[in-house]
C-alpha cells in the first residue's frame, strides 16, 4: 500500500513540475487531471470537523468573579474579529507566504520539497497552513491512539490526504475563516493551546492587544513548541532567532514596516511564564466539581461526566456569594486560627432554592497536605498518619468520600418537633419531667446512659436545674432533653427519622444507615432526637432551610446557571424542590425555633434561650439552635432568617473521640455574625 502511495506520488508531483512550469498557478483540478491519478481522485474530501476541547469557566454567583477553570488542554476559542491582522500576517509570514494566493496547496512548494528531499537536503514539508489545519483536525477526530498516529505520520500516504482535504476546504472556507480555526487550534507549548491561551500564558494580555514582536514569537512557536520554548535555556536563543526571521518576513511581504521590524527585534523576549492552573483551590469548587460528577445529564459515569467539563467549554455561574463567603472566612478568623486540630465549619444556603452560598473552614482547602500537623490521637501518630489542618481537599463541610460527618447534638430535635406536629400534637403539648429520665428505649446496660442496673435508656439534661414542665417553645427554646425523649417516644422514633430524611439528612454513616433503614431498630432509636446520627453543617443548614421556605426542602445545589459552548442554557442545577412537611407544620416549627436564639414567638412565649445574643445582634427577625454532643465531642448552631440560613460546626475531622471539649463560644459568634453581615443592607421580613 506504501509502495501504492509513493508512486501516486512521483505521478502527480510529475504533473506538479509540469503545471507549475508553465502555470504557476494552474488549479488543482488541472494538476490532477496531468498527473493521469484516479487513485488521487478516490481520496476522501470530507473532512470531519469536530470543536477542539474548551476550557470551561467557574463563576462565583456575580457571574464576573473567577474561581476556577478546568481544561485537559488550555484553549478558549475565540471569533477572528479578536485576533489583530498583526498575528495573522505572523503565522502567514511563519509558515505560508503563498496562502493568500493557493488553493490549499502550494505547488512550486510541494516541488521544490520533492526535489530537495530526494536529493538528500535538509528535509522539508511544504505543508500549507490549510493542510496544516487538516493535520490537526484529523488528529483531534481520531478516536483510537492509533488513528491519531495515523493521521501525523510522515507518509506520502498522509501527504497526498492532506492534499486532497486541504483542496476541499479551500472550496468550502474562507481563508479568514480557516486562519481563525487554525489560530484556535494550534499548540504553542508551555500548555497553551489556541491563540487566545498563548497570549494568557506568555503575555498575561488577550490576542486584540498583541504587539509585532509578541505575534511574530507566539507564530514561531507553533512550528516547534518545545525547541523553540523562550522560557528555558535551550530555547530561548532559538525563539528569539525565530522571531526575528519572521518580523523580517513580516517586512519583506510588507505587513509591517521596515522601522517596525527594527523596533520590534530591538524587544527583549521574556522568559516569564504564566500557566493557568486547572481544578479548585477552595472547599466551594470541590463541592461544585463533585456535585457535577454526580450528575447523570453529563454522562453516563464519573469518567465521561470529568471529560464533559474540562473540554465542553462550559460557563457556570455558580451561587457562591463572594461577600458571604469572605464574611464567613473572616468571622471564623476571628475566634480560631488555622492549626487548631478542631475544624469550625459553616455552610449558608439560600432558603426556597438549596442554592449553596457560602462554604468555610478554618482550614485551607489544598493537595499539599505535607506539612499538616500530626494528629493528638496515638494510633494515628503511631501509623504516621497526620491531621487534615492547616491543609485538606476531604469534604469536611459537605460530607462525601470518607466523610459521613458529625455527631450534631440538639439541632436534632427539629425533627422530633415536626414528627410530633405531622402527627397532631400541638405547640403547646406539655410534658413534666425532671431533670433525668427513664425512657422505654432497651440499650446496652454496660451503656453509660443506661439508667443504672437496667438496660433502658436514661439522657440526662445538661444543667439539672432543667426540670418541670415544658411546652415545644420552652423545650425546645432550652434545648430540654427530658422533654424531646418522652415526646419522640410518643410520636415514634421511627417518624422522627423519616422526617429528617425528608428534611435533608443522608444518613452517610453505615451503622446510621442500618438502624434507620430497619424500622424495629429506628423505634429503640432512643438517642435520635438528641443528634447522635452524623450529618454535617450543609444537611442542618439544608434542613433549617427548608422551614423558611414554608416546607419545602429545596436539594442543595452549587448552581446558578450552566451555558454549553454554543450559548444554550442547560436545566441541570436548577432548584430542585419538593414538599417536606406543609407550610403550617413548618411555621409552626419556625415559631418555636424563635425561642432557642432570642427572639420572640407569635403563637406562643418563648421562656429561655440557649443564645438569647443573636436576635439582636442579627437585628433580623431570626430562628436557629445551638447543639452539644454527649462529652461536648461536637458543638453546633443554626441560624436562619427569610434569606439565608447558616449551619456551623465544631468538631474533629480527624478523630471523633478527641478529649477536648468543643466550646460554643468559638463556634456561635462565626455562625451569626456571619447571618449578621449577610442582612447587614438587606430589608426586614417578617416570617409568615
Amino acid at each position: 500500500m506504501r509502495r501504492v502511495a509513493v508512486l501516486l506520488l512521483y505521478g502527480l508531483l510529475g504533473g506538479v513540475l509540469i503545471a507549475t512550469a508553465s502555470f504557476p498557478a494552474a488549479a488543482m483540478s488541472g494538476l490532477v487531471a496531468k498527473a493521469g491519478s484516479q487513485g488521487f481522485a478516490g481520496l476522501p474530501s470530507e473532512l470531519e470537523q469536530q470543536p477542539a476541547p474548551q476550557i470551561s469557566r467557574i463563576f462565583a454567583a456575580d457571574g464576573r468573579t473567577q474561581i476556577a477553570v478546568m481544561y485537559d488542554e488550555f484553549r478558549s476559542d475565540v471569533p477572528l474579529s479578536q485576533i489583530p491582522a498583526t498575528m495573522r500576517n505572523a503565522i502567514v509570514a511563519a509558515e505560508d507566504h503563498q496562502f493568500y494566493e493557493h488553493n490549499g496547496v502550494d505547488l512550486k512548494g510541494v516541488a521544490r520539497a520533492f526535489v530537495n528531499n530526494h536529493n538528500g537536503g535538509a528535509r522539508q514539508g511544504a505543508s500549507t497552513l490549510t493542510m496544516q489545519y487538516v493535520r490537526m483536525a484529523l488528529a483531534y477526530t481520531a478516536r483510537t491512539p492509533g488513528d491519531a498516529v495515523a493521521a501525523t505520520e510522515d507518509t506520502p500516504g498522509r501527504k497526498l490526504a492532506e492534499m486532497k482535504y486541504a483542496m476541499q476546504l479551500e472550496k468550502e472556507l474562507s481563508k479568514e475563516q480557516i486562519l481563525e480555526r487554525y489560530l484556535n487550534m494550534a499548540p504553542f507549548g508551555n500548555g497553551a493551546y489556541g491563540v487566545y491561551a498563548a497570549c494568557q500564558v506568555y503575555f498575561k494580555k488577550r490576542p486584540k492587544d498583541l504587539t509585532v514582536a509578541e505575534a511574530a514569537l507566539l507564530a514561531g512557536m507553533v512550528k516547534a513548541p518545545t525547541a523553540f520554548d523562550p522560557t528555558t535555556d535551550g530555547g530561548h536563543p532559538q525563539a528569539t532567532a525565530r522571531r526575528d526571521y519572521i518580523v523580517d518576513n513580516m517586512r519583506d511581504l510588507g505587513f509591517v514596516t521596515a522601522q517596525q521590524a527594527t523596533a520590534a527585534k530591538k524587544t527583549e523576549v521574556s522568559r516569564a511564564v504564566t500557566r493557568a492552573g486547572s481544578g479548585c483551590r477552595s472547599f466551594f469548587c470541590d463541592y461544585f466539581y463533585r456535585w457535577w460528577l454526580s450528575q447523570q445529564a453529563f454522562g453516563a459515569n464519573a469518567y465521561e461526566r470529568e471529560r464533559r467539563l474540562k473540554s465542553g467549554g462550559y460557563r457556570v455561574v455558580t451561587s457562591l456569594d463572594v461577600r458571604t463567603q469572605a464574611s464567613a472566612r473572616t468571622e471564623i478568623t476571628k475566634v480560631t486560627k488555622d492549626t487548631n486540630r478542631n475544624a469550625l465549619m459553616l455552610a449558608a444556603v439560600q432558603p426556597g432554592t438549596g442554592r449553596v452560598q457560602a462554604l468555610a473552614a478554618n482550614r485551607k482547602y489544598s493537595p499539599d497536605t505535607s506539612r499538616n500537623k500530626r494528629h493528638s490521637d496515638p494510633e494515628l501518630a503511631a501509623r504516621g498518619q497526620k491531621g487534615t489542618y492547616p491543609s485538606t481537599v476531604n469534604p469536611i463541610i459537605t460530607g462525601g468520600g470518607d466523610i459521613s460527618g458529625y455527631q450534631a447534638g440538639s439541632v436534632f430535635k427539629m425533627f422530633t418537633m415536626v414528627a410530633a406536629l405531622e402527627n397532631g400534637y400541638d405547640l403547646d403539648h406539655k410534658i413534666t419531667s425532671g431533670s433525668t429520665y427513664r425512657s422505654k428505649y432497651v440499650i446496652d446496660p454496660g451503656s453509660p446512659t443506661a439508667c443504672p442496673g437496667t438496660h433502658f435508656y436514661c439522657p440526662h439534661n445538661a444543667s439539672p436545674s432543667l426540670k418541670g414542665t415544658y411546652d415545644m417553645w420552652t423545650g425546645f427554646g432550652q434545648s430540654v432533653n427530658t422533654y424531646f425523649v418522652p415526646l419522640q417516644e410518643q410520636v415514634g422514633a421511627a417518624k422522627v427519622i423519616d422526617a429528617a430524611r425528608r428534611f435533608g439528612v443522608r444518613f452517610r454513616a453505615g451503622s446510621d444507615a442500618a438502624i434507620a433503614g430497619d424500622p424495629a431498630g429506628a423505634n429503640q432509636w432512643g438517642a435520635f432526637t438528641l443528634g447522635v446520627s452524623s450529618s454535617t453543617p450543609l444537611d442542618i443548614a439544608s434542613a433549617y432551610a427548608t422551614l423558611a421556605a414554608d416546607g419545602l426542602y429545596c436539594t442543595p445545589t452549587p448552581v446558578r446557571s450552566i451555558t454549553s459552548a454554543g450559548g444554550a442554557e442547560l436545566a441541570v442545577g436548577r432548584p430542585d424542590c419538593t414538599r417536606a412537611t406543609s407550610a403550617g407544620v413548618a411555621r409552626k416549627a419556625l415559631d418555636a425555633a424563635r425561642c432557642p436564639v432570642g427572639d420572640r414567638a407569635r403563637l406562643g412565649t418563648c421562656r429561655g434561650a440557649t443564645a438569647p445574643q443573636v436576635r439582636s445582634v442579627v437585628g433580623h427577625p431570626v430562628f436557629g439552635k445551638t447543639g452539644t454532643t454527649d462529652g461536648d465531642n461536637t458543638a453546633s448552631m443554626v441560624v436562619g432568617t427569610r434569606d439565608v440560613v447558616v449551619a456551623g460546626y465544631l468538631a474533629n475531622p480527624d478523630w471523633s473521640a478527641h478529649r477536648d471539649p468543643m466550646r460554643h463560644d468559638i463556634v456561635n459568634p462565626a455562625v451569626y455574625r456571619t447571618v449578621a453581615d449577610y442582612m447587614h443592607d438587606r430589608p426586614r421580613r417578617e416570617f409568615p
